[in-house]
């Protein structure tokens, strides 16, 4: 895999880069990003709407909880949503994402051929999600119509974001008609130090929920497909040995690491690695340069599925580590798991990688389009 960050990480600490209008440090070593995600005094997440990079003021309305905030604030908010990102842990739950995933590869080895980023990936993320917010699956098919990125896909240009929050709205209004045990309706009645949650607080709660782990898991998904394609033995080996498939999940995200960067605000004037910041200026934590930091992995170009210890930060890192990281591994390793025992072999009849273009760095993340033509596996099929 390429890295477009390993000359500029050798070089320096932090590398200074135009974004979002501004120029913005970008920290590029595995400890000192560690080292910076974990310090929210100096490096804060309490900044509406410039965590994103890029940043999301003409996206979207409300502050995104918890991630835009700092502790102790964001400690008592994530609590309040935690019970429903623990779900994945329950065996019912993995069976029943098991049992998507196997419908869905069955349904597309039964093609000539499927476009797996749309056909496939988008399906399972918003079908997966509706079962761990509890809410009818149905829900899904809106969801789908949405795109891969809530914020920058979809049917309706012209209204970002607002597609996305006119429907959080309608939810809540159903949730006081008709509370239940769903997502919604358990944030309706939440409480925050003693209080009912505000509408903007609910709202943003919902709004990371659907923007948040959306394209990060549906490109994680596409490149593993075509990374199977590419690399029949790597599917061979799974198959060969299903106690590898955690392993080499984890090497996925680390390769993939779907979400390049982070922002942070420094309140204050502040030297981050010899480069000046400004009060209330932004810094870039770049989770995909320290995952491929060469003083912390072997070879960290190359697909290992063994490697072990494998200390990637792909959901980031210290008290805002990604909410949804559980799901997200249970998806993959589902997915790892099905497609070993129910597919033979994936051809790849069209690719189109999906690029990440800013003014001093050109990344790969997965893909635009990808067709494949899965074969099944007769031997497996009963699996």
């Amino acid at each position: 895999m390429n890295d477009p960050f390993k000359k500029a990480r050798q070089k320096q600490a932090a590398w200074p880069i135009p974004i979002d209008g501004e120029t913005m440090p970008m920290i590029l070593r595995h400890a000192d990003v560690k080292a910076a995600a974990k310090d929210w005094k100096t490096f804060s997440s309490n900044a509406p709407f410039r965590v994103p990079i890029p940043s999301e003021e003409s996206v979207r309305s409300v502050r995104q909880l918890p991630i835009e905030t700092n502790p102790p604030e964001h400690t008592e908010y994530r609590q309040i949503v935690e019970p429903f990102f623990r779900r994945p842990q329950q065996p019912e739950f993995v069976a029943r994402v098991e049992a998507l995933i196997s419908e869905l590869i069955d349904q597309a080895s039964g093609r000539e051929d499927i476009e797996i980023v749309r056909e496939f990936a988008l399906p399972l993320q918003s079908r997966a999600l509706t079962y761990l917010l509890g809410v009818e699956e149905t829900e899904a098919e809106e969801w789908i119509r949405w795109g891969i990125h809530v914020f920058r896909d979809g049917a309706d240009g012209s209204k970002k974001g607002a597609v996305l929050e006119d429907y959080i709205v309608r939810r809540f209004e159903q949730a006081a008609n008709a509370p239940g045990d769903d997502f919604f309706s358990a944030l309706h009645q939440a409480t925050y130090q003693g209080r009912p949650l505000t509408e903007e607080e609910k709202i943003g709660f919902a709004n990371l929920t659907f923007a948040g782990g959306r394209d990060t898991i549906i490109n994680s998904v596409a490149f593993i497909m075509g990374y199977l394609g590419k690399n029949p033995a790597a599917l061979e080996s799974l198959r060969g040995d299903p106690k590898r498939i955690m392993v080499a999940g984890e090497e996925f995200f680390r390769v993939v690491t779907p979400l390049t960067h982070i922002g942070r605000v420094c309140p204050v004037d502040t030297e981050v690695h010899d480069v000046p910041v400004k009060a209330e200026g932004r810094v870039s934590l770049c989770w995909a340069s320290a995952n491929y930091d060469e003083t912390v992995f072997d070879e960290p170009e190359a697909v290992r599925l063994d490697r072990k210890p494998n200390p990637h930060i792909a959901f980031g890192s210290g008290a805002h580590l990604c909410l949804g990281a559980l799901h997200a591994r249970l998806i993959i390793r589902s997915l790892l798991k099905k497609i070993s025992e129910r597919v033979d072999r994936i051809e790849i009849l069209h690719a189109q990688e999906h690029l990440e273009v800013e003014a001093d760095y050109q990344r790969e993340v997965g893909y635009d389009r990808l067709t494949v033509r899965m074969i099944p596996g007769e031997q497996f099929a009963d699996a």
